[in-house]
């Protein structure tokens, strides 16, 4: 794989790139966490703080608070934007905040290996939506048409597409890799033939319309969880039913959202009033689509698999990717809140 770097590299737009899927370890920096404290005779107040701007990733929450049925679980939620300067992982681990949400699951092994006592306990995205994006007059359908290709894609990203290649046989010589700008216009211009980044941020995409063709990195045998929930060993010791009732509001949210995707946009733009109506109405039903599928139609929502848990382990593990130790299952997932919360959960998946 030969790596070039652009002339527009460093001024990369940092808000695109945590939306467009970084999926490596400088994911921490978009993760969001949950600062658990009492809210007196009213019940225990979470305060949600985002590691970046709400966005539709949060709108199953946004229904859930709206529509009070984190109240009816004894919660109090808030939300609190973050900022360039917010490392969720390191916040849950210092005591600052008590439960948290990573973009990518990957972070979460990572932070494991290093030592960080952390544990995804759902996962809101069934598929990681990170996505290689060509152009019909010369399109990427399979790993295999990235031979003799140049791809752009953000820094941290790298290791997926070794991954990807790793995954297909592919030698990383074979394939030229420069760093991606802020949009899609090194795609337009003809300086590459891919770009990467999330299907769920529609408004990026549009430019493609109608020419263009999608290679998802999972339908590329690297299959990775997005929004993945997690929390610290020490929150799931000694303060389970928090998680219990918080999954179970979310859990409401989402399905709410699913049998009411208009209304529930409303509701995000009502809630966020810097987010264009239009613009939601286009994300939703992807948005959607990646939290609800046949895994969750029989498990419900927020479920996780351990055997793809594992082959994310194994896949890192040979890329060499792993600072410590290789972390075990047990060290990155506990199914312990989904088994909680499964009735609820079965209802809305």
């Amino acid at each position: 794989m030969i790596v070039k770097k652009t002339d527009n590299a460093d001024c990369i737009d940092r808000r695109n790139l945590l939306k467009n899927g970084l999926a490596f370890g400088g994911l921490a920096a978009s993760s969001s966490f949950i600062t658990v404290t009492s809210a007196g005779a009213d019940g225990m107040k979470v305060n949600m703080q985002l590691g970046w701007l709400a966005s539709n990733g949060i709108i199953g929450e946004v229904v859930a608070k709206r529509m009070g049925f984190y109240h009816e679980q004894g919660i109090e939620l808030d939300v609190t934007p973050g900022g360039p300067g917010v490392d969720g992982v390191a916040s849950v681990a210092a005591g600052r905040a008590g439960v948290g949400q990573l973009s990518s699951s990957p972070s979460l092994m990572l932070a494991r290996s290093a030592g960080i006592p952390v544990k995804a306990f759902a996962a809101g995205y069934q598929k990681h939506p990170f996505t290689y994006f060509s152009l019909s007059d010369n399109p990427i359908r399979t790993p295999s048409d990235m031979i003799g290709k140049t791809i752009a894609t953000q820094p941290t990203a790298m290791i997926l597409l070794r991954a990807l290649l790793a995954n297909n046989g592919i030698a990383e010589d074979q394939v030229e890799v420069i760093n991606m700008g802020s949009d899609m216009n090194q795609l337009m211009t003809g300086q590459v033939h891919a770009v990467t980044g999330w299907q769920t941020n529609t408004n990026a995409l549009k430019i493609l319309g109608d020419r263009r063709v999608d290679m998802m990195l999972w339908d590329a045998g690297i299959q990775l969880y997005a929004n993945v929930y997690y929390t610290t060993d020490d929150m799931l010791k000694n303060q389970s039913d928090v998680l219990e009732r918080f999954l179970t509001g979310s859990a409401r949210g989402w399905g709410h959202a699913r049998n009411n995707p208009e209304e529930a946009v409303d509701h995000l733009v009502s809630e966020y009033v810097n987010l264009d109506r239009q613009s939601e109405l286009d994300a939703v039903k992807p948005v959607l689509g990646f939290s609800f599928n046949e895994v969750t139609s029989v498990e419900g929502w927020g479920a996780m698999n351990i055997e793809n848990w594992q082959s994310q382990i194994d896949t890192y593990e040979q890329l060499g990717q792993f600072q410590g130790s290789t972390p075990t299952i047990n060290d990155v997932m506990t199914s312990e809140i989904l088994q909680a919360t499964e009735a609820v959960r079965k209802q809305v998946g």
